[in-house]
């Protein structure tokens, strides 16, 4: 979700004032790390993806920007960032994104290296052989032109069987429960659903390699600012059970987080690394949070 100028104005007056986490006992807050490039592309960063080992890191801007890292840690803490140049992320007639359209969200990357967007906008999920390539976008099913605007696909995830699952940030269905649509390669389907609880909402998913799904939840609270809530499903064929929240923060403690990555460390532990997305709004920030998470 792109916040608007009236919002900003509410996020410069809650950002004055930054409250101590409330935490949970589940998740264990490991450290933040802030990130900054002085770039006029950097900044809007809403997906992630890590690789296994926690070194390779991808993120996706909302403006349609692509960015490979590598990320070096000292003492498990991250210490420095190496990044490349930055992909711009093209049309199906490989034009390069512009305005609503590349209002790009939710990041999955494959293991043949294929990369899954999903975009806000105009709402679709789009596949990239590679990131300097044309788009492929997937087939749009109805429920995807009634969700709105600025309040759709901004999840993303895939399966060990190469599934692709999303979930819109606003729109419910009928019962008022949160539609998870999966991709199976050939059509759409919604296998199950997931239940809001107060007023978070989904910004981000990965299935971890545990096979649980992991959805990261935000709710926006003026005008103090943000809240960060992390919950895990066991998926059993089109069945989700045994729901945990792993952490739940006060308002302020951390900035907008709306990318998150599940991984083991060098000690076999579960590990969340998210990442915030500052609206390319001066009194924001970009940061990178990790969490270490129970088996």
């Amino acid at each position: 979700m792109r916040f608007r100028p009236a919002t900003k104005l509410i996020l410069a007056l809650a950002l004055v004032c930054v409250p101590a986490a409330a935490g949970h006992p589940a998740g264990v807050h490991l450290h933040s790390a802030r990130w900054q490039i002085d770039e006029p592309w950097f900044g809007g960063w809403s997906g992630i993806d890590i690789s296994a080992d926690g070194i390779e890191m991808t993120v996706l801007s909302d403006e349609g920007v692509l960015l490979r890292t590598r990320v070096t840690r000292e003492d498990g803490r991250i210490a420095a960032i190496a990044t490349g140049e930055p992909a711009h992320l093209k049309s199906a007639v490989g034009r390069r994104l512009k305005g609503p359209g590349a209002d790009s969200e939710g990041l999955a990357i494959a293991g043949d290296g294929t990369i899954y967007v999903s975009f806000e906008g105009r709402t679709r999920v789009v596949r990239y052989d590679r990131p300097d390539s044309k788009a492929h976008v997937l087939p749009r099913p109805p429920a995807f032109r009634e969700m709105p605007r600025n309040g759709s696909l901004e999840s993303l995830a895939i399966d060990d069987r190469g599934r692709l699952y999303t979930m819109p940030e606003e729109w419910r269905d009928a019962s008022g429960a949160i539609p998870v649509f999966r991709w199976d390669g050939r059509e759409w389907s919604v296998p199950f659903t997931l239940p809001p609880r107060g007023r978070f909402v989904p910004v981000g998913a990965d299935f971890g390699p545990d096979g649980r799904l992991y959805v990261l939840e935000r709710a926006f609270n003026p005008p103090l600012g943000f809240q960060s809530r992390l919950r895990r499903w066991r998926i059993d064929g089109d069945r989700p059970h045994d729901e945990e929240t792993l952490l739940e923060t006060a308002t302020g403690t951390h900035d907008n987080l709306e990318g998150v990555a599940i991984w083991r460390d060098d000690r076999g532990r579960l590990r969340a690394t998210m990442v915030s997305d500052d609206n390319f709004f001066f009194l924001q920030r970009t940061e990178l949070v990790e969490y270490r998470l129970p088996d």
